[in-house]
């Protein structure tokens, strides 16, 4: 074996031991689930977590209340072209029985005037 490639070999076994030290010591370090300023991130965390949460049920509700309100002033609308065709209706129906009833009083009048011109001609 050429001691060129042995020293090498030793080298990356080196490395790689103290790599591994490195991640042990790494993983020793982290903070316990009970460590007071991980509990107070993960508070935090979830505080602005519920905020998200009620400023996005908070929109939602606008979001329906403004659809509520859109579809009532379409019913609305509705309503009162539907009160003003049944009044253009009605009117129309006046005047039909106005226009009916026109001839019939004309020629009322008129036999009225004719009997009178006869009653001064007796």
């Amino acid at each position: 074996m050429n001691p060129e490639h042995a020293s090498g070999y030793v080298d990356r076994l080196a490395t790689a031991a103290k790599a591994k030290v490195a991640m042990l010591e790494r993983f020793r370090s982290r903070r316990n689930a009970d460590d007071p300023a991980l509990l107070k991130q993960q508070a935090e965390r979830k505080a602005i977590s519920d905020a998200r949460d009620i400023r996005n049920a908070e929109r939602q509700a606008a979001r329906e209340a403004q659809a509520a309100q859109a579809i009532a002033e379409k019913a609305a609308a509705k309503q009162e072209k539907i009160a003003l065709a049944a009044a253009q209706a009605a009117e129309a129906a006046a005047a039909a029985r106005r226009a009916a009833a026109l001839p019939a009083e004309q020629k009322a009048a008129r036999d009225a005037r004719y009997a009178a011109r006869k009653a001064r001609q007796r």
